[in-house]
């Protein structure tokens, strides 16, 4: 099928739990850089999914088995919604990423909850997900993902840096595009300042007023992960294991806390983009004003934010492009960001049931 464009709803969830991200976007097929968003919408979790979400870590096999199809039919209600808000009549196909529950590469285990069938079924709509699993079976890290999305859309910036959960960077390096995890954002910063009763840490003002715990912030640059050489990724699991309790264990202060780790986060973000002006930086961590001045600060770079939009919707959108890719049986996987054997196209297609 040779498509002159295509429409499709693509969404995202986040580590960071902020909550669903939809976009509706036209791309033209022999132009992949002239794509127009012509819808988005951030659909926040309920208090009974967001904690379900934040302790499926712990369930069983069979607990997640049946998660991943009640998300799935959650998702699918969201995305008629969504689709019914904007009167939206075009769809080519629907990608989603899903919500990652587990990530551990190093043991071939990966899985972004919300079963692609169920969401076919109830969207009347054809399907593109579970982007990871097949990265992670050719030995890769099944992430950063959205790289290839960066080096076809956004290959006028020389580094692409997203602030979410976790950050995570793309550039090209001699020719390859190089991409990996950094060091947790949101995941660790929304985590302390929930136990004051808040989401999150509004353009970082509570951090601005704690005090910089030295101690913690030498154990914490200390952390073996920052030395190793990419590719390397970050789950919520290794945070679990890693930060919370050395942070737990050297402060106790929410503000001390946050402005700490916040210095950590521009810490190693700056041993990345030292001295650049071409920086495109995306993910709710960049509406956090303080983190960003703490950045241009220790990096002595010139921090230029994009439109509001694709600050915000800039990973629905790369998964929307992986679908594309996909659905074209077109290379979405770089090896040289992943560690897999080999370049790929990945991701499953489900069609609906009975139609």
């Amino acid at each position: 099928m040779n498509k002159k464009e295509f429409f499709v709803v693509g969404l995202m969830s986040g580590t960071s739990l902020d909550g669903i991200d939809l976009v509706y976007v036209k791309f033209l097929n022999d132009n992949y850089q002239d794509f127009d968003i012509l819808h988005s919408e951030t659909v926040s979790y309920s208090k009974k999914w967001k904690s379900t979400l934040q302790n499926s870590i712990g369930f069983s096999s069979d607990d997640l088995t049946a998660l991943n199809i009640e998300y799935g039919a959650f998702l699918g209600g969201v995305i008629n919604d969504f689709i019914d808000k904007f009167q939206i009549e075009d769809i080519d196909f629907i990608a989603s990423h899903g919500h990652t529950v587990l990530h551990q590469p190093h043991k071939g285990i990966t899985l972004q909850i919300g079963d692609g069938q169920i969401i076919a079924n109830a969207t009347k709509q054809k399907v593109i997900c579970d982007f990871r699993t097949q990265d992670v079976a050719l030995g890769g890290q099944g992430a950063p993902l959205v790289p290839i999305g960066d080096e076809l859309l956004f290959s006028n910036y020389d580094y692409c840096l997203n602030l979410g959960g976790f950050s995570n960077i793309s550039f090209n390096k001699n020719g390859v595009r190089i991409a990996f995890d950094i060091c947790p954002v949101n995941i660790v910063l929304n985590h302390y300042v929930n136990k004051l009763g808040l989401e999150y840490d509004d353009s970082g003002g509570i951090a601005s007023k704690g005090k910089l715990n030295h101690q913690l912030l030498t154990a914490l640059n200390s952390i073996d992960f920052y030395s190793q050489n990419p590719p390397k990724s970050l789950g919520l699991e290794w945070v679990k294991e890693n930060i919370f309790p050395l942070i737990d264990r050297l402060e106790t202060d929410i503000s001390s806390i946050l402005r700490t780790f916040v210095e950590h986060v521009a810490i190693q973000i700056s041993k990345i983009i030292k001295d650049n002006n071409s920086v495109l930086i995306t993910g709710g961590g960049a509406f956090n004003s303080f983190l960003m001045n703490r950045i241009e600060d220790v990096s002595k770079s010139k921090i230029m934010l994009p439109k509001t939009e694709l600050i915000d919707f800039k990973e629905a959108l790369l998964f929307a492009f992986l679908g594309v890719l996909r659905f074209n049986n077109q290379i979405n996987c770089l090896s040289s960001v992943t560690g897999a054997k080999m370049d790929h196209s990945s991701g499953d297609i489900f069609l609906p049931l009975g139609i």
